[in-house]
């Protein structure tokens, strides 16, 4: 498929003159009362339902601007194969189960919470209270996906008012937190300081040659566990991954333009003459390809990848639904913890000089195990880890540990390989220009599966096709896929839960991203609440908008540019103010790129600071049972309807309010007689549903 005119890096793309990003502190944005946004409370109930649950939930769930649920008395989210069926508290207690409602827009869940899990969350909090993990604030910052939406102070949790029919009561949140600084993210969430990433027992500096080759923490280790089952040598493994940049491919109908003379001049050929052997570039004059030929294999503990974070995403756990779910704007799928990512820059050393180059590799291991317990043992392995006196030996140890654990073959036995990888990406202009990023994964595509062997071209996740849509001015297609988001919120605070399809009425997903365009326009400019959130969200995802525009990260004002690290730095490297703030108590404000307003507020470090500690330390574990898949068209042939959020996915009937309280009375009877298995969940299971992949 042909690739649209791009116009020329630099050109105007909507923001009028003079609208430029800018930082402020977090005690300018708004102070709200946590009674007016409380989303999780928990009731025991006078009498457990007939399946042994013991436990009312309650749910604040997040209103969309349809009004096709409009007045429903149930709701239907989570993934097709375990449905999650939720009751409005007001007519459970118009039915007598139970005895007060919070309000009108909260939702029932049951489920299983013992009181022992409140008393252990009201010693974590106990623990952050006496400074254990520094100086602490009893503020919270609220945020609606990426963005920041207020200020409040969350309730305490109070075990000895979690009664029988005592009525709701908070059973989540940090009531005290431990206040941002910049060695609590440096130990805790974004670690790139030299005594890690240069630290000469783990790791190996391309540039100085000092440290350990083939070191825990280096190119090498991580290639030769990911090889392992792929019926390659780790050597042959790397020197494939890198021949895929010699020619064109097409994944998803999307043809990924071939940068072969600068990967071999900057990267294969110099590594090659480094490992004492001879490269050339041929063609293959049967298919045509480009083919490298090497006269010894690369060795891989010299390899020109420089170390320059270890970046721990425990907030990318059960951030999306995928693809035919019912979620819609919640999520109810097993908790995992997230991604643990290794982030190099290619170098080319020459002459004394590193020669770093504008050219990332990221490593994005999905953290094996699922169930809250896992998650909440992972989290509290970081925050141990943010409580100690700098990088120690005890510190470095740990940290090894903790990778090991993630990275080592076998970790992931159901994967490619039995490696727990879930993508490597790359941010690169040294090959040629524009900036181009990249997917390979250890999976099929289209039907996704896990596959052995080598890394394979993968669509980019939440990227649109760039060379079949234009991002600029905007097409008819990609307006028509923005407003069949089930958007939440209003501007400034949306968010929207959501997978870029693989086709879109064509082939949709890109198998790159490219920054000539820096963000995703509405087509004639967006208009009202839903389609400026939309298009936001969906050019903040796309790869261009999160490494541009969106996020700020242009160059202005010393921020870096179409990298969250600045690559080419002195270590440690500059992070983006997208994900900074501009620092620990500051918000980075970045005016909408198509329309100028609304102003946009990140400060994504302290979004991720604060998730970790709400798992860590203030998130009770329960059991809850979803229904099985029978369950949801056994409710579509009693009500005709159903309460599912409309998400642009095929549904599985005609989406619809259930209004009858006898219709209620026989759904639950029914989901008593289609649960599932037991799950280990976090009571915050039903939070609202993230999209975002960065």
């Amino acid at each position: 498929m042909g690739r649209v005119h791009r116009p020329a890096a630099g050109r105007s793309r909507g923001r009028r003159p003079g609208d430029h990003p800018t930082t402020t502190n977090v005690s300018d944005i708004p102070f709200i009362d946590a009674k007016t946004n409380q989303r999780i409370l928990g009731e025991l109930l006078a009498k457990p339902t007939a399946a042994g649950e013991t436990t009312a939930i309650y749910v604040r769930l997040p209103d969309t601007d349809t009004s096709a649920l409009k007045g429903t008395l149930v709701r239907i989210v989570g993934p097709t194969d375990q449905p999650q069926v939720l009751f409005r508290a007001d007519a459970l207690v118009q039915m007598g189960i139970i005895k007060q409602s919070p309000g009108s827009d909260f939702f029932v869940a049951f489920a299983t919470l013992s009181s022992d899990q409140l008393a252990t969350l009201k010693a974590n909090q106990d623990t952050i209270a006496k400074g254990t993990f520094g100086r602490t604030t009893t503020e919270s910052v609220l945020f609606t996906g990426r963005a920041i939406t207020a200020r409040t102070i969350n309730p305490a949790v109070d075990p000895t008012i979690f009664n029988p029919g005592g009525g709701p009561v908070p059973i989540a949140g940090c009531p005290v937190r431990p206040v941002s600084t910049q060695q609590a993210w440096d130990q805790s969430l974004f670690i790139r300081s030299p005594q890690v990433v240069l630290d000469p027992t783990r790791t190996w500096d391309p540039c100085t040659g000092a440290g350990t080759p083939g070191g825990v923490w280096t190119f090498a280790h991580l290639m030769r566990e990911m090889s392992i089952g792929s019926s390659l040598t780790p050597e042959d493994f790397v020197k494939n991954w890198l021949s895929l940049w010699l020619n064109n491919y097409t994944v998803n109908s999307d043809v990924v333009v071939q940068r072969a003379t600068q990967m071999f001049n900057q990267v294969i050929s110099p590594w090659e003459t480094a490992s004492g052997g001879t490269a050339t570039l041929t063609t293959d004059p049967l298919t045509g390809q480009k083919v490298v030929n090497l006269t010894v294999p690369l060795n891989l503990d010299i390899a020109p990848f420089e170390l320059e974070a270890i970046v721990n995403r425990i907030d990318l756990g059960d951030t999306t639904t995928g693809t035919a779910s019912y979620s819609g704007t919640t999520t109810s799928i097993p908790v995992t913890s997230g991604e643990l990512r290794f982030i190099f820059d290619v170098v080319q050393p020459s002459g004394g000089s590193c020669g770093k180059k504008l050219f990332t590799t990221i490593f994005e291991y999905g953290v094996p195990g699922t169930g809250c317990s896992k998650a909440v043992a992972w989290a509290k392995k970081w925050t141990a880890l943010q409580a100690m006196s700098g990088f120690t030996s005890a510190y470095l140890t740990q940290l090894q540990a903790m990778t090991e654990s993630v990275v080592k073959n076998g970790a992931a036995p159901t994967k490619g390989n039995q490696n727990a990888i879930n993508q490597i990406r790359t941010n690169e202009i040294a090959l040629g220009n524009p900036w181009e990023l990249r997917e390979f994964t250890l999976s099929t595509e289209n039907p996704s599966a896990p596959a052995n062997g080598p890394l394979r071209p993968h669509t980019v996740a939440q990227t649109i096709n760039d060379g079949a849509f234009a991002p600029i001015p905007g097409t008819a297609t990609v307006n028509n896929f923005m407003a069949s988001l089930p958007v939440i919120g209003v501007p400034p605070t949306c968010d929207a839960s959501y997978t870029v399809p693989f086709t879109f009425g064509s082939p949709f997903r890109g198998g790159n991203s490219l920054v000539n365009f820096g963000h995703w326009n509405f087509l004639g400019g967006p208009v009202g609440a839903h389609n400026i959130c939309a298009r936001h969200i969906v050019s903040l995802n796309n790869c261009n908008g999160c490494h541009k525009d969106e996020s700020g990260t242009t160059g202005i004002g010393g921020n870096t540019i179409f990298t969250h690290i600045s690559a080419t730095s002195a270590i440690p490297v500059s992070l983006s103010k997208f994900l900074t703030g501009g620092g620990p108590g500051l918000v980075f404000n970045v005016p909408d790129p198509q329309l100028g307003s609304p102003v946009w507020q990140f400060a994504d470090l302290e979004r991720r600071f604060q998730r970790l500690f709400d798992i860590a330390h203030c998130t009770s574990c329960m059991t809850v049972r979803p229904g099985t898949p029978v369950l949801v068209s056994q409710i579509s042939q009693i009500s005709k309807v159903l309460p599912i959020d409309p998400t642009g996915d095929i549904q599985p009937g005609p989406i619809g309010p259930i209004t009858s309280l006898d219709t209620v009375k026989s759904i639950l009877d029914l989901r008593l007689k289609n649960l599932g298995d037991a799950a280990d969940q976090t009571a915050d299971f039903l939070r609202p549903a993230q999209s975002f992949a960065e």
